[in-house]
């Protein structure tokens, strides 16, 4: 799978998969994490321009987008609960994929933690597959953040050292 920053070219591939990533959400208890329009527009084209937002190829086709931002994120400033260190860290926001390909967030995770291996992120409470796959690839469960909305959400962290294997 290749992995590169996504283009204002990508946007409809990019919202295609944000749409199916929604619908699957809905159709495994989870409506109201993303519920119909987010991740926003307003988001997305940022995340672009900013170069925190990437896209994932597999067989030429984009089959899933991802944001990794390193650097302090104010949601995470304030957290019901302790992070595992202070450390700087990178955080990664809306990862979705289009059904299509596997181990998706396995290679999210490998491409992030070589750019900064001190990762954090969240996921809302219903987000069963999600919080499944984060516990399975070692992230701890370190306490509740809110999200701009004001919802809740399970905070996560992992800090890969350079003996773990990629």
């Amino acid at each position: 799978m290749e992995i590169r920053k996504t283009e204002m070219q990508d946007l409809d591939a990019v919202r295609e998969i944000y749409a199916y990533a929604r619908e699957q959400m809905r159709l495994n208890g989870n409506p109201d994490q993303w519920g119909t329009n987010r991740p926003s527009e307003e988001k997305i084209r940022k995340d672009i321009r900013d170069g925190n937002s990437y896209v994932m190829l597999h067989k030429g086709e984009i089959c899933g987008v991802f944001s990794f931002i390193i650097g302090p994120d104010e949601t995470y400033e304030d957290i019901e609960g302790r992070w595992l260190n202070c450390e700087e860290y990178g955080t990664i926001h809306r990862a979705a994929s289009n059904g299509r390909a596997h181990g998706v967030f396995r290679q999210i995770l490998d491409f992030c933690r070589e750019l900064e291996p001190n990762i954090r992120i969240d996921t809302h409470e219903a987000n069963s597959v999600m919080r499944h796959i984060l516990e399975a690839n070692g992230f701890s469960v370190c306490g509740i953040i809110h999200v701009d909305d004001g919802t809740p959400r399970i905070a996560y962290q992992k800090v890969f050292s350079p003996r773990d294997p990629l």
